[in-house]
């Protein structure tokens, strides 16, 4: 028998081709019209004719989600004098995609930083005392790991935020916010401080903003030992950066 595949080039799944249609069609994330939305990705879908079911499922998981989710906006809404506000059926999706995008924009910036380190020469290791790490020289999967583990630390916390939110924030806006908090506390401060506070997106804004300045040089991660508290420092041979003067360039060119 024929053996049936599923082939969608360029997308990792249903969120990523949900999000990239979203994108080219300009769709408000915060209002989709999810009977046009489901129609594209079901015509999208309707271009492969080979099927793999293993990889084909979560596809198809997601066109019954989008079909149940328009049916549930086509029926009749109670008068709002008898019930308290519906929920918008479409909820449960936007926050999927914003996080889904959210984390898209991280792995981004992990590859262009991974893009820069495969330009250096490196010689092989210099022998370390047990149970220590070099000062300055973190692992990005450390530094994500400490991040996931500041945002499980906020969920099980349960701290109340808004749940669908445009959003106020910008990379460079959280860089500028990061080095200041960093002057204020004398150049240096914990890694969990810098997370203390904010909406699930803000602090993923905040990570985004990290990694930028961990890859301008403009900061470095420092840990004493395996189990001693992540620090963030300035550097003192940090080269010049005009953070105000690209904000401004970046808000002319988006107008």
């Amino acid at each position: 028998m024929e053996k049936y595949q599923f082939k969608l080039e360029g997308f990792e799944g249903p969120l990523d081709l949900l999000l990239h249609l979203i994108e080219k069609n300009k769709i408000d994330i915060y209002d989709i019209p999810i009977a046009e939305l489901t129609e594209q990705y079901l015509a999208y879908l309707d271009k492969f004719r080979e099927f793999n079911i293993e990889i084909a499922s979560s596809f198809l998981v997601m066109a019954a989600t989008l079909l149940q989710i328009k049916s549930r906006m086509m029926l009749p809404k109670p008068p709002k004098e008898d019930e308290a506000e519906e929920e918008d059926p479409r909820r449960e999706l936007v926050e999927r995609l914003l996080e889904y995008r959210k984390f898209k924009q991280i792995s981004a910036v992990l590859g262009e930083m991974h893009a820069v380190q495969e330009q250096f020469v490196t010689r092989d290791p210099l022998p370390l005392p047990v149970h220590h790490l070099p000062p300055g020289n973190l692992s990005l999967r450390k530094l994500v790991e400490a991040f996931h583990t500041v945002l499980q630390v906020k969920k099980e916390l349960h701290i109340p935020e808004a749940l669908v939110q445009p959003e106020h924030w910008s990379i460079k806006g959280q860089m500028t916010h990061l080095l200041d908090a960093l002057r204020a506390h004398a150049g240096k401060m914990e890694f969990a401080a810098a997370f203390a506070a904010g909406s699930r997106d803000e602090l993923i804004m905040t990570f985004l903003a990290l990694l930028e300045l961990l890859k301008r040089q403009q900061v470095r991660a420092v840990q004493a030992h395996v189990f001693a508290p992540i620090m963030l420092a300035l550097r003192p041979d940090a080269p010049p950066m005009m953070l105000e003067a690209e904000e401004a360039e970046s808000t002319g060119s988006s107008k």
